[in-house]
């Protein structure tokens, strides 16, 4: 039997789990030869139980996607490292959170490089992808013997975090505790970022980031996300919004890296109109920002996917007011639902300005407030991005990433 053409190896941590299509895609081109995972659960156990737990570990280690690929996971050790995580953040904030990711990923690292170490393996055939923070240890003993690594690096890094900083300072009272990330943190990134051969980001806006913390723009390449929808396409959504006022929803983490606080006061200059806002998601500001809001809008608190579901069926718009975001795959999964999308431009590139939805600059909520507004005053304009937001959500399908993934695969064999 031929060997194919690139044996890849790819490992990803608990946090990652949205990117398992990446695996799945590699092994549709027969280029997967098996994944490195701190938790994995068999289909049976992910549909009884949607969060990982203890009966997870005695799941299946087979999944129809990735039939004939070796899985090796540590579950016992991910949810005892993950409970040494949620401890210690407890107990000592935000800080400690991060110490505590540095300290996960350097465990997960650590066992995958132990597993490579008793493998026989060819340089010259293999790949090895692997997630931030978790690749370290493993990349290291992977450069000593020549082999291939991609990082997919998921976030802006300290971009992000001096960005968020900026808003903590600006908007006093609105979080509990400063954003505190030690410089160990940056350090084990930029360590990955230099041993990875190439670094993968999911936007165009991580790309400059990274360039600008020093990464060679030579190293980078840009994939986005994709996404394989669960939910039901809204190709019968109605022509123009079913009876004011106009839902405007917001659904993710409740937080000012997500821009909560512009869009809060985009709905107080709205406040006479006929529109509400929806706000679905875990809340991470304070008590008292949340009783700033004014009446036109309404926070619901956390979702599970199927509650999710509905409230991108009853909403007429999304909005992404987003100061920093990897990719932000709720905006594909508001298209697929037949919604047009409101985003900065701080996020994965996916709406066409003025086609399928508008862009706006970051921290302006004068500019998202007007863009809310004209779909209020034009609904024939609504219905017309409706059916460009369908479409546009095709164009992230799997098969594009796996485009794209062999496209990287052919300039790394060069």
């Amino acid at each position: 039997m031929a060997t194919p053409s690139l044996p890849s190896w790819f490992c990803a941590q608990i946090g990652a789990r949205e990117h398992y299509a990446i695996p799945r895609a590699l092994h549709q081109t027969g280029r997967l030869t098996g994944l490195y995972t701190d938790f994995w659960a068999g289909p049976l156990t992910r549909s009884l139980l949607p969060r990982h737990g203890a009966l997870g570990a005695l799941a299946s280690r087979f999944h129809p996607d990735l039939a004939g690929a070796e899985i090796k996971s540590w579950n016992f050790r991910a949810l005892a490292w993950e409970a040494g995580l949620r401890r210690g953040s407890r107990e000592d904030g935000i800080h400690n959170t991060y110490s505590g990711f540095i300290e996960v990923g350097r465990k997960f690292a650590s066992v995958v490089r132990d597993q490579l170490r008793r493998r026989a393996i060819s340089p010259k055939d293999t790949v090895f992808f692997a997630y931030d923070t978790g690749a370290l240890e493993t990349f290291e003993w992977l450069h000593e013997h020549g082999i291939t690594c991609v990082l997919d690096q998921m976030d802006p890094s300290r971009i992000e975090v001096n960005l968020v900083r900026e808003e903590e300072k600006r908007w006093p009272g609105w979080v509990v505790g400063a954003t505190e990330v030690p410089e160990e943190y940056f350090r084990r990134r930029e360590q990955e970022w230099a041993l990875a051969d190439r670094v993968v980001v999911n936007s165009e806006f991580s790309r400059q980031a990274l360039i600008r913390q020093g990464v060679p723009a030579d190293k980078l390449t840009v994939i986005p996300l994709c996404y394989e929808s669960g939910f039901p396409r809204e190709d019968d959504r109605r022509a123009v919004f079913r009876q004011p006022p106009l839902k405007v929803l917001f659904l993710g983490r409740v937080i000012l890296r997500k821009g909560i606080q512009h869009l809060m006061e985009a709905a107080k200059l709205l406040r006479a109109e006929p529109v509400h806002f929806d706000v679905v998601g875990p809340i991470g500001i304070s008590h008292d920002a949340v009783k700033s809001a004014p009446p036109n809008m309404t926070f619901h608190g956390r979702a599970n996917r199927d509650q999710a579901g509905a409230w991108y069926q009853q909403a007429d718009i999304f909005v992404l007011p987003t100061l920093s975001d990897g990719f932000a795959l709720t905006q594909i999964e508001a298209m697929a639902h037949g919604l047009p999308v409101i985003a900065t431009p701080n996020c994965g590139e996916v709406v066409t300005d003025g086609a399928d939805g508008f862009i706006v600059p970051p921290r302006d909520a004068i500019s998202l407030a007007k863009a809310v507004h004209r779909y209020l005053v034009e609904p024939e304009l609504l219905n017309v991005h409706r059916v460009a937001a369908l479409k546009k959500s095709e164009q992230f399908k799997l098969g594009h990433l796996v485009e794209k993934i062999l496209s990287l695969e052919a300039e790394l064999r060069r």
